[in-house]
Parts: structure tokens; C-alpha cells; sequence
């Protein structure tokens, strides 16, 4: 699923860029580039990055529209 419209970056691009070490939003816009834009996609790519601290929930669990 794209997580940032604006460079086409998805959720595995930013999955991948957390477990390689990415803990912060602005971690995950300096190795993949979402977020860096207009801002919009946030809220999904801090989403992420709890879904993938917990290991609990999904990371498609999160919400579209950014």
C-alpha cells in the first residue's frame, strides 16, 4: 500500500527503513523520502512504526487517505 502519494513510498519501504533502524517519523523521511513533502502521511508512517514496536498489530491496519 503506497504510504506517501507524493514520492510513491510504501509500507514496505518504510517497514523496511524502521527495522533497519528508523524509530522517529523524521528517521523514516531521511531513508525513504515520505513524509518529506506535505506531511500528510504522518499520522500512517507513526502508525507503522508502533505497529512495528508492538509486533502486535498489522501494518496494513492503518488508515488511508494520506
Amino acid at each position: 500500500m503506497y504510504i506517501c502519494l507524493c514520492l510513491g513510498v510504501t509500507s514496505h519501504d518504510v517497514t523496511d527503513a524502521i527495522k533497519a533502524g528508523a524509530i522517529t517519523t523524521k528517521q523514516v523521511a531521511a531513508e525513504t523520502g515520505a513524509s518529506s513533502q506535505c506531511g500528510r502521511c504522518r499520522r500512517n508512517i507513526r502508525a507503522i512504526i508502533d505497529a512495528v514496536a508492538d509486533g502486535s498489530r498489522p501494518v496494513s491496519g492503518t488508515q488511508s487517505g494520506s
